[in-house]
This record gives structure tokens, C-alpha cells and sequence, in this order.
């Protein structure tokens, strides 16, 4: 029988996850050593500058799988590389996070409504960076630079095809609070009009204004799967619960519904946009 929910597990970047990265970047330069080669020599090889392959070295760069496959070919590693590439593409995620990593990669629609950041499948870097150089207990800058890394990867479902259908309920104050600076928030709201205007995506402000608001319970957001489950994800202070059932993901559905007749339409909410970066 399913689960209501599989629930996730609190806390700070685990250890283990650093020291994975360390391990892999040290076997990687014992690699690149023993083949003879520089790290600016590698680095153009596989098409990366040499801060990059440098960066990767010293765990403090979460590797790509491409640049890990192309690695384990130029140095000859005979899959020493490759074999690790698994546990690379978790370690990019803290572990509350993770499984619902792997389920936004698949979807066939995503439906999200934020209320207190842009979400981060939205952010630009910059704005990413901001908010984890915020975060509370305080992250060190290679956990800062990895999160940043995988923020931004995760961004591959807008080009991904056949395209997922994307939409997005966001609070008027998230567009006008200034994370990072008022540069920061600019690029943010210039990335949101580009994703805006993609046939795939529609963006709708909630205007603090509104006498009506069915999304006072928090944020959330909606999967649906290719094979056509359903799944509803809430996240606070690094815990996080996915449901996986229809009593459970039904009435999130219905609340979605709600807001988006409450909400700006895709229309006034892009103009909304313009309007608050015109003011900026």
C-alpha cells in the first residue's frame, strides 16, 4: 500500500557529501597527473577553462556528468570516473531535497506557488546566491558555489523536450523584496519576464491587494509525472514531505485552481512585471 507521504530529513549540507566531492577531486587530479597533463591542458580538452577543472580538483565545484564522461576519457580512466557519477548527481542536492530533484526532472507539468522567494526553479544565479549566503545556520562558500551550481542546473526542464507545461502563482511582495540588491532583484524580474513569455510557461502575480486568497497554508508545488501520477512537495526550514496520494495531492490541486482564478492574469501579470522594473 502507498504512503500519504514520504517525508524528508531536516538539517545542514551533510559531511559526507563534502568529503565525496574532495574524494572525487583528489582521484581526479591523480588521474590528470599520471596522464601528464596540466589542469589549463585538461581544461581544453574537455572544453572548460582551467579555474574550472581547478575548482572540481578541490571539491569545491560540483562536477557536470558531461564533463565527468569526458574526463574519464581524456585521462583514461576506465570508468574510475564514471563509476562515481551516481553519487555525484546526489550530492548536488541537500538531502531533503534530493527526491524531489529526481521527480521535477521528469515532469510533464509543474504547477508552483511561492510566497516568500522566487523559486528557485526561476532564480537567477545571482539571486540563488543571495538567498544562500543568507541562509540560517550559515553555509560555507563551497556549499554556497555547490547549491548555486545545481540551482542553476536544474533549470534544464525549460529547454527540455518535449517541453513540460510550467506555471507559476507568485506573491506580488516576493517581486518587490529586494534579495541580494536592487541589481540583483532587476535580473530577477528580467529572467522571469524571458521565462514569461515562453508558450510553455505562464507567470501570474498575486497582488498583496487581493480581498480574497485561498493560498494562506504556505507554498507549495505540483508534479505530474509522464505516467500520470501526481505529487504534491512543501518545503520549510529544510524539511521537506512529498504526498503521493489523491487525498492528499487533490485538495492542494484544487487550492491551485483557486489562485490562479485569483491571481493576475499571464497577461496583466507580465505587464505587472514590466511595470515593477520600470520603477526600479
Amino acid at each position: 500500500m502507498e504512503a500519504d507521504a514520504d517525508p524528508g530529513m531536516g538539517g545542514v549540507e551533510p559531511d559526507s557529501d563534502v568529503e565525496f566531492l574532495r574524494c572525487f577531486g583528489r582521484q581526479m587530479k591523480l588521474l590528470r597527473e599520471a596522464a601528464g597533463l596540466t589542469q589549463a591542458q585538461l581544461g581544453s580538452r574537455v572544453g572548460y577553462g582551467e579555474a574550472q577543472i581547478a575548482a572540481v580538483e578541490q571539491g569545491r565545484r560540483i562536477p557536470k556528468p558531461e564533463l565527468i564522461e569526458s574526463v574519464d576519457q581524456v585521462v583514461d580512466a576506465r570508468g574510475v570516473l564514471m563509476a562515481m557519477k551516481e553519487g555525484m548527481a546526489k550530492a548536488r542536492y541537500p538531502g531533503f531535497f534530493r527526491r524531489y530533484a529526481e521527480l521535477e526532472a521528469q515532469a510533464a507539468e509543474l504547477h508552483a506557488y511561492d510566497n516568500h522567494v522566487v523559486k528557485g526553479l526561476l532564480q537567477t544565479e545571482e539571486y540563488a546566491r543571495a538567498v544562500f549566503t543568507m541562509w540560517r545556520p550559515l553555509l560555507s562558500e563551497e556549499v554556497i558555489e555547490q547549491r548555486v551550481a545545481a540551482r542553476l542546473e536544474r533549470q534544464k526542464l525549460f529547454s527540455r523536450r518535449p517541453a513540460p507545461l510550467l506555471s507559476f502563482v507568485i506573491e506580488e511582495q516576493v517581486l518587490r523584496r529586494p534579495v541580494g540588491d536592487h541589481q540583483v532583484l532587476r535580473g530577477q524580474l528580467e529572467q522571469l519576464m524571458l521565462y514569461g513569455h515562453e508558450r510553455n510557461v505562464e507567470m501570474q502575480v498575486m497582488p498583496t491587494e487581493r480581498l480574497e486568497h485561498a493560498g494562506l497554508g504556505g507554498a507549495f508545488t505540483l508534479i505530474h509525472l509522464q505516467d500520470q501520477r501526481r505529487i504534491a512537495y512543501m518545503e520549510v526550514q529544510e524539511a521537506s514531505i512529498l504526498y503521493t496520494v489523491p487525498k492528499k495531492v487533490s485538495p492542494l490541486e484544487a487550492t491551485y485552481g483557486v489562485l490562479r482564478a485569483q491571481a493576475l492574469t499571464p497577461r496583466e501579470s507580465l505587464a505587472f512585471i514590466e511595470k515593477l522594473l520600470g520603477e526600479l
